[in-house]
């Protein structure tokens, strides 16, 4: 279970085997036997096998955080104050960004503490980036945000269908794709810095194959994260995991969200 997505590589061991939970059995409703003649026990959160319903309602939960913190920064920015609107911004974007780090770094996995602090700081970062890019009219990001759904959706249907199959070699190749846009992003805002110069993220033609490219690669991002999330649950994974699953699709979406608002932003400036 290798992903290249930087929040789901910190994955335990015992997942290699399946999760065991020592000597317990568990009864066909979750359930843990204690031992002989007693009534089995309901587990704890902690301690119950991963289910679809736990990493639906995780996801949900991380994103709905990430729309109110930035609905507020958005609301800031346009008017309010759109001095600390920018400051607030700025902050989220390097804090979400550190936190991921920890997360990755981390010897657990699946902290909902960890999780909901990104979704602060990438809220009031999502916030901020999309009044800067999409403006206060709300069209483009109105816009972004359903090619955001669609893009998940189609590559849902495209998992669940086998079209592209999750294997090793596209686990390499799409690492190997990934890393080579970081290297890309981080020259052209080295460029940007010290010359001005800025073809990667202005609105030229390299611009918009740029965001092509990033847009098709968050895109098939999701095919590692659906493949992960579905081992994990048939692997019997702690349902607490359930919120390190959720980070990662929510880094995800929000990446190909940045990706399709910018993209959209390069043909309306024209």
């Amino acid at each position: 279970m290798r992903s290249s997505n930087p929040v789901l590589k910190n994955l335990p061991q015992a997942q290699q085997q399946g999760y065991g939970y020592g000597n317990n059995e568990h009864t066909p409703y979750g359930g843990v036997q204690t031992e002989a003649g007693q009534a089995p026990r309901a587990p704890q959160d902690s301690q119950r096998p991963m289910t679809v319903d736990d990493i639906v309602s995780k996801t949900g939960i991380t994103l709905a955080v990430i729309v109110a913190f930035a609905a507020v920064n958005f609301a800031l920015c346009m008017g309010v104050n759109q001095g600390i609107g920018m400051i607030l911004t700025f902050v989220g974007g390097i804090a979400a960004f550190i936190t991921v780090l920890v997360h990755s770094f981390s010897k657990s996995f699946g902290s909902p503490t960890v999780t909901l602090l990104y979704a602060a700081f990438e809220g009031l970062f999502v916030g901020g980036f999309s009044f800067l890019i999409g403006g206060t009219a709300g069209e483009l990001i109105f816009q972004a945000i359903l090619g955001t759904i669609g893009v998940f959706i189609g590559m849902l249907f495209v998992y669940r269908t086998g079209a592209i199959r999750v294997t090793p070699r596209f686990n390499r190749a799409l690492t190997g794709m990934i890393f080579g846009v970081a290297i890309l992003a981080l020259g052209n805002f080295l460029l940007a810095m010290f010359t001005g110069i800025n073809p990667l993220r202005g609105d030229g033609v390299m611009a918009i194959i740029f965001s092509l490219v990033c847009i098709v690669i968050a895109s098939l991002s999701f095919l590692q994260d659906f493949d992960l999330a579905d081992k994990l649950v048939r692997s019997g994974a702690p349902a607490k995991e359930a919120w390190g699953v959720a980070l990662g699709l929510a880094v995800t979406l929000i990446w190909l969200y940045t990706e399709i608002l910018r993209f959209l932003s390069i043909f309306n400036d024209d």
